[in-house]
C-alpha cells in the first residue's frame, strides 16, 4: 500500500516506480481507444471533405504530438507530475489556482464519461440482449468500478491497459476492414459531400479533444526512464493509435452514412467489440482523470488523506453524472479548457529557456510562493484564446489553442527572460 501512496506525494518517481516505456504507452493508447476519440474521428469527417478530413487529421495529431512530446520530456525528466510542475512554474500559491481549475475540469469529465457510457451500454444491451438496467444502475456501478482501479494506483491502471490494448485494436482493424470492403479506399476518398466545417475547426476539434491529456501527459511519462521514452509514449500514443483510431472511424462513416460509432459496429456485427471499447476504453480514460484530479487536490493539499480524497473525488464525480449535466457542462469544460490550455505555454518555456534548474524537486522547499510573470503570460493567452474563439478570424493559424499556447509562451519568454538562470551543473533524473 505505501507503494501506492508514494505515487500520489509530492515527490519525484524513484528509480523502483519506473515502467519500461512500451507499457506506459499502452496507457496513452487506451486512451486513444475510448469512446470520445472515436466519435470526433466521426465528427470531423462529418463536417469536411474526405481530403480535409486527412489533412485535419495528420495535422492536428502532429500538433499534439509536439506538444505532448515537449511535456512528456519534461515529466520523464525531472520525474514530477503535471501539477508539481506547474507548481515550480507558477509559485505555490498560484499553482493552487490552477491545479483546481484542472481538478474541475478532470472531474466533469469523469462524470460526462460515466453518462456517456451508461448511455451506450444500455442502448447496446437493449438491443443486443433486449433489456438493460437504469442508467441510474449502471452509472453507479461504472463510477465504483473505476474509483477502485484508480484507488489501486498506476500499476492497476497500466496492467488493465497493457491487457486490452491488443483487443482493442483488432476491434479497431476489423471496424476500417468492413468499412474497406463495403466501399474501397478511392470510392470513399472521390466521395462528394456538403461540408459544415473549415479545415482549421476541423484541427481544433481533433487537438480540443486531446490537448487536456497531452497537457497532464507527465502524470504517466514520469514513470519513464529518459525522454526517449516519453518520445516513444507520445509518437505511439497520438501519431500512431490516436491517428488511427480516428481514421478507422472517418473510414467507417464515410461507408456507412452513419455518424453513430455504435450503430455503426453493430451494422458491422461488432457489437462485442463495441462492449468492449465501451467499458475497458472508459474504464480507463476516467480511471486516468481521477488518477490526475487526485494528482492535483494532493499536490495542492498535501495534508489530505489519499483514501479519502479518492473515495470523496470518486463519489463527487458521480454526483456529477448522476445530476446528469452533460448538456450544460460541456459549455462550461470547453471554456475551462480555453482558460488553462495556455498553462503548457508557461511550463514549457519555463523549463526549456527560463529556468531549468528549478524543476528539480529540491527545489520545492525554497519555490516561490507566487509568480506574476507567469499568470501575466496564463492571461495574455487566456484572453487572446477565449477573443479567437469567439472571432476565428483573428486567429492566424485557425487553430485558437494553438495560437494560444505559442502567444503565452512567448509572452513569458518577454516577461521573464531577465529572470534566467544556468542549467543544473548535474543531470536531472530522466537524462
Amino acid at each position: 500500500m505505501s507503494e501506492i501512496a508514494d505515487e500520489f506525494e509530492a515527490v519525484a518517481i524513484g528509480d523502483d516506480h519506473l515502467t519500461p516505456w512500451w507499457r506506459v504507452a499502452a496507457v496513452g493508447s487506451m486512451v486513444a481507444f475510448s469512446l470520445p476519440t472515436f466519435i470526433t474521428g466521426l465528427e470531423v469527417y462529418q463536417g469536411l471533405s474526405p481530403w480535409q478530413t486527412v489533412w485535419a487529421l495528420l495535422i492536428g495529431s502532429l500538433l499534439i504530438f509536439a506538444i505532448g512530446s515537449a511535456m512528456g520530456g519534461i515529466g520523464a525528466q525531472t520525474r514530477m507530475s503535471s501539477y508539481l510542475l506547474t507548481r515550480i512554474a507558477f509559485g505555490d500559491h498560484g499553482a493552487g489556482v490552477v491545479n483546481l481549475a484542472f481538478a474541475i475540469s478532470l472531474l466533469g469529465w469523469f462524470g460526462i464519461n460515466i453518462n456517456l457510457f451508461a448511455d451506450a451500454v444500455s442502448g447496446l444491451s437493449t438491443t443486443l440482449f433486449g433489456g438493460s438496467p437504469s442508467n441510474l444502475v449502471l452509472s453507479l456501478i461504472a463510477a465504483a468500478c473505476m474509483t477502485g482501479l484508480t484507488f489501486a494506483g498506476f500499476k492497476a491502471i497500466n496492467l488493465l491497459a497493457t491487457l486490452m490494448v491488443p483487443v482493442l485494436a483488432l476491434v479497431t482493424v476489423i471496424l476500417a476492414y468492413n468499412a474497406l470492403t463495403l466501399e474501397s479506399l478511392p470510392q470513399l476518398m472521390a466521395a462528394e459531400k456538403a461540408t459544415t466545417l473549415s479545415v482549421g475547426e476541423g484541427i481544433s476539434a481533433i487537438v480540443g479533444a486531446i490537448i487536456i491529456g497531452a497537457i497532464i501527459l507527465p502524470d504517466i511519462t514520469r514513470f519513464v526512464r529518459s525522454w526517449r521514452g516519453a518520445l516513444g509514449v507520445t509518437f505511439i500514443s497520438y501519431m500512431i493509435v490516436q491517428l488511427f483510431v480516428m481514421a478507422a472511424a472517418s473510414l467507417a462513416s464515410g461507408a456507412t452514412g452513419s455518424g453513430d460509432i455504435l450503430e455503426i459496429m453493430l451494422q458491422f456485427g461488432l457489437g462485442l467489440g463495441a462492449f468492449i471499447i465501451v467499458i475497458t476504453g472508459s474504464w480507463v480514460l476516467n480511471a486516468l482523470n481521477l488518477y490526475s484530479t487526485v494528482l492535483s487536490i494532493k499536490a495542492t493539499f498535501p495534508k489530505l488523506s489519499q483514501t479519502l480524497l479518492i473515495i470523496g473525488l470518486g463519489v463527487f464525480g458521480a454526483g456529477a453524472a448522476l445530476l446528469n449535466l452533460l448538456d450544460v457542462f460541456i459549455e462550461f469544460l470547453i471554456y475551462l479548457s480555453i482558460i488553462f490550455i495556455p498553462v503548457a505555454g508557461v511550463v514549457i518555456a519555463d523549463y526549456i529557456l527560463v529556468r531549468r534548474a528549478h524543476y528539480r524537486i529540491e527545489s520545492l522547499d525554497q519555490n516561490r510562493k507566487f509568480a506574476p510573470k507567469a499568470f501575466g503570460a496564463w492571461a495574455i493567452g487566456a484572453v487572446a484564446s477565449l477573443i479567437m474563439y469567439y472571432y476565428p478570424s483573428l486567429s492566424p493559424s485557425g487553430i485558437s489553442a494553438i495560437d494560444a499556447i505559442a502567444l503565452t509562451a512567448f509572452s513569458y519568454l518577454g516577461l521573464a527572460w531577465t529572470d534566467r538562470s544556468p542549467a543544473p551543473s548535474t543531470q536531472t533524473a530522466g537524462d
